[in-house]
């Protein structure tokens, strides 16, 4: 089975989808319904059975969400100095229109939990608050997320008419907006992120606590359209009579960034390993494992998700609409970038690693199918704890599923630039991967016992807690031994 994994088969699923034709799979955009289709394509082909809403395809649907510039304002007064932001340096997290005349600015320090603990009952009513987002806040690592959700659920008690999130280098966000449809606002207090160096000097210069300055803001509504989004989802169904109801899920996301507006020369994020590669592994080891005479026991799940750029938009998407019961749903491969071996820390041949591998003891089932197919797979805390909520396995993992991203380079040349191309994968590495991830996927699926949490981990908690909920009749004894982590 595992000869039938070909580094030309991946490099021909691969010099397609990456190709220039598709224009970097932007969600939404034309490109990315195309890749939509050549995936279903090559499930067809395996023999895969659909089940999805259409046929392979599961529909989300979506509202994208356009900012309206004309009659936008917003300054900062004090002491005869004026900060003026253009739409352009905003963020909202929310869709309708705000209007603020010389309301009141109260400037959080860095605890920002602790201080609004500490506060009188109605101290920030009617007023703006200013708070530092730290580094990842909001999203990016464990630790970062889980604190800027205590923030907000203190914000949210407190009751300030507005919000204004500042960092030093916030991340980019595009131009448009997509949410799920009928999810019009964020909970909790109105906030916005806002991009400017001049604001946040100025916000450094203040004081912690209620200060002279005054917002004023004019903001137009947004304007709002819908789009139909596709998860990509084809099944092997398993053989044991009971265990075929169970599921193991094998996952990647199938968009990029797309392309840059304007300029010379190349504009378009072709997205090869980000994650091309993961998506063209998804096809192919889903092609070999369904030539197996003997199916493995439990039923496998190929999926590839749309808007992993936008917020791991797809993955959320069937958290909240699975198609199959998450309490029958195992365990959780998803992989990411496995082409190139030419990694920022260091050349990266026959072996991966696996993001938050000691949450769970899912990972050692592939650490022996990589001593059978001489693939290290190796638990590194530089990449797998702070990269384990920036993928599509923490929507899953949220739902109580051992879920773990796969990756061979964590950070590598043309990371979102325009050089990552199909031609820089290193394809006979990707296909020795793939044939390591194939060999895992068949032992845990063929295994009685499923993946359990480490509920010694205190970064797993969340996850072991969410396990609990979904599983109440079995929770006191789903869970590994801390020996089993040694």
């Amino acid at each position: 089975m595992l000869r039938h994994i070909s580094a030309n088969s991946l490099r021909a699923n691969l010099s397609f989808l990456a190709s220039d034709l598709l224009e970097g799979r932007d969600t939404p955009s034309r490109g990315l319904d195309i890749a939509a289709e050549y995936i279903a394509a090559q499930f067809r082909g395996a023999g895969l059975e659909p089940v999805g809403d259409d046929g392979y395809f599961q529909t989300a649907v979506m509202t994208v969400v356009e900012p309206v510039r004309e009659g936008f304002e917003m300054t900062v007064e004090q002491a005869g100095r004026t900060i003026s932001m253009t739409r352009d340096q905003i963020a909202p997290k929310f869709h309708t229109a705000l209007d603020i005349s010389r309301a009141g600015i109260y400037k959080l320090n860095a605890d920002a939990e602790k201080a609004v603990a500490n506060l009188k009952p109605g101290e920030l009513a009617d007023k703006i608050v200013v708070v530092e987002l730290a580094e990842h806040g909001g999203g990016n690592g464990n630790e970062a997320s889980q604190k800027f959700r205590r923030m907000m659920d203190a914000l949210e008690r407190a009751n300030p008419k507005l919000v204004l999130l500042l960092a030093a280098r916030p991340p980019s966000e595009p131009a448009n907006r997509l949410v799920a449809a009928g999810d019009r606002e964020t909970k909790g207090p109105p906030r916005i992120v806002v991009r400017s160096s001049e604001f946040f000097r100025w916000y450094e210069s203040l004081r912690p606590g209620l200060s002279e300055a005054t917002l004023t803001m004019r903001l137009p509504a947004s304007l709002e359209r819908s789009v139909k989004l596709h998860n990509v989802i084809g099944l092997l169904r398993g053989s044991d009579p009971v265990l075929k109801d169970t599921y193991v899920l094998l996952t990647a996301h199938y968009d990029h960034i797309g392309m840059k507006p304007d300029g010379a020369g190349d504009r378009i994020y072709n997205g090869a390993n980000d994650d091309g590669s993961g998506t063209v592994s998804v096809i192919e080891i889903a092609s070999a494992l369904a030539t197996l005479e003997t199916r493995p026991k439990r039923s496998l799940v190929f999926m590839t998700f749309f808007g992993e750029e936008e917020g791991e938009l797809g993955s959320k998407y069937y958290a909240q609409h699975p198609v199959f019961p998450i309490e029958k749903t195992i365990g959780d491969v998803n992989l990411e970038q496995l082409g190139r071996t030419d990694a920022s820390d260091g050349r990266k041949i026959a072996e991966g690693t696996f993001t938050g591998s000691r949450y769970s003891d899912l990972p050692r089932v592939f650490q022996s199918a990589g001593a059978r197919t001489g693939v290290r797979v190796l638990n590194d805390d530089r990449y797998g704890d702070s990269y384990f909520s920036r993928s599509d396995n923490e929507a899953l993992a949220r739902l109580g599923i051992p879920a773990h991203t796969l990756a061979v380079a964590f950070d590598f040349p043309d990371y979102h630039g325009v050089g990552d191309e199909w031609q820089k994968i290193d394809y006979n590495n990707m296909a020795k991967v793939d044939r390591m991830v194939a060999l895992g996927l068949i032992v845990m699926a063929d295994n009685p016992q499923p993946p359990l949490w480490n509920e010694s981990e205190r970064k797993a908690e969340p996850f072991v807690k969410a396990w609990k909920e979904h599983h109440p009749d079995g929770a006191r004894t789903q869970f590994a031994s801390p020996s089993r982590f040694r």
